[in-house]
């Protein structure tokens, strides 16, 4: 079973920042997959593990960014095909 998780960030100015806080997740944690956008202001993270929040927040902040909030869904890979 997968979670989605996604960080809502503040202070994510460019693609440079997105790199950090993906570098600093992965550090971390072991996760499948760390996306960034400064755009929309969050990194979602894609994981088999348990992460804490406590500690994914540590993380990100200590690379000098804000935690806004952090929510998890369950993730399923939709198949190319799939039917629902």
């Amino acid at each position: 079973m997968m979670d989605k998780i996604t960080v809502k960030v503040d202070g994510m100015m460019c693609g440079m920042c997105e790199a950090h806080i993906n570098d600093a997740v992965r550090r971390t944690f072991p996760v499948k997959k760390v996306t960034s956008s400064h755009t929309k202001g969050e990194t979602v993270i894609l994981s088999e593990a348990e992460l804490s929040d406590d500690k994914l927040r540590r993380a990100i902040e200590e690379t000098g960014y804000t935690v806004k909030s952090i929510s998890r869904e369950p993730y399923e890979k939709k198949g190319l095909f799939g039917r629902r």
